[in-house]
């Protein structure tokens, strides 16, 4: 089955660490932007190279827009009540292309598993609140090719519309590669021509995701 492509998706705006304390056990959230799993596979292990006598570093991460990469490890807690409730933190947030590390130092207190659940998702979610989230919308590239003459009345008349111009490409013809909601397509199109009297051509390209 073919996944349905997401319109759009939250991220973590930075690395970041947000520590708390829940019955003396400390628990360090460390999250960070993972574009590819190897990535977010390279951040757990700097965490648990940082952390080595801690009690647990648990994980779980989320890669893709349709999160098609989706990991999580209780790390020796008991099953399911460490990694499962972070990842559902980062799920239930729509939170993509992250990592989430807790780093837990026993405390001598013990949680219970339903403890343990809140805590670990808790400060999942305390973590994304403290460090921030950015939104990445679904945009298809579009290439706008004029003449010289046009280029900068069109690139003018782009920004001033509040269209997104992503690239600037000089030849014998101006390039001019905006990013579009797909949905903006067709009024696009048509003020495109109004706007250079049927003298520019429109080439669709591929998609991105930007703020």
């Amino acid at each position: 089955m073919e996944r349905v492509k997401a319109d759009q998706y939250v991220t973590v705006a930075r690395e970041g660490l947000h520590e708390s304390e829940i019955n003396r056990s400390r628990f360090l959230c460390s999250l960070a932007p993972a574009a590819t799993e190897q990535e977010a596979q390279e951040f757990v292990a700097r965490i648990r190279k940082e952390h080595p006598t801690a009690s647990h570093n648990c994980y779980a991460y989320v890669v893709g827009a349709d999160a098609a990469v989706q990991k999580a490890s209780d790390d020796g807690e008991p099953g399911g009540t460490a990694g499962v409730p972070m990842l559902q933190m980062l799920m239930r947030r729509d939170v993509r292309y992250a990592v989430a590390v807790v780093t837990r130092y026993y405390g001598g207190v013990k949680l219970g598993a339903g403890g343990l659940i809140r805590a670990y998702g808790g400060v999942v979610g305390e973590a994304l609140d403290a460090l921030g989230t950015v939104t990445r919308r679904r945009y298809r590239l579009a290439t706008v090719t004029v003449d010289h003459q046009r280029a900068g009345k069109t690139q003018n008349d782009l920004r001033s519309t509040g269209r997104t111009v992503v690239d600037l490409r000089y030849g014998t013809a101006v390039e001019i590669e905006v990013a579009l909601p797909e949905a903006d397509l067709p009024a696009f199109e048509a003020w495109l021509a109004d706007s250079t009297a049927g003298t520019a051509r429109l080439t669709l390209g591929g998609e991105t995701y930007a703020p």
